[in-house]
């Protein structure tokens, strides 16, 4: 039986500044203080906004969009047995 290896503190500092980015991105392009297109940088802020801090996110934490969807399926589940 493999034991569960911890994240290094390296990781998690790496993991937590690519979620404040991609956070902050998100406002910004959400407040529409940025675009996210415009006629000389085209879709670029959009990118280095969202894009980019969402694919570093994934790459730190591969497992991520599972263990988020394993989250929202019981609360389906629960759903449609109380119908």
């Amino acid at each position: 039986m493999r034991m569960p290896v911890l994240p290094s503190p390296r990781h998690l500092r790496l993991l937590g500044a690519a979620v404040l980015w991609l956070l902050g991105g998100t406002l910004l392009l959400l407040s529409m203080l940025v675009p996210a297109h415009t006629e000389l940088l085209g879709w670029t802020p959009a990118f280095w906004l969202g894009g980019a801090p969402l694919m570093v996110v994934l790459v730190l934490e591969p497992t991520l969009p599972r263990q988020v969807l394993a989250l929202c399926r019981p609360q389906r589940r629960a759903i449609r047995r109380a119908i």
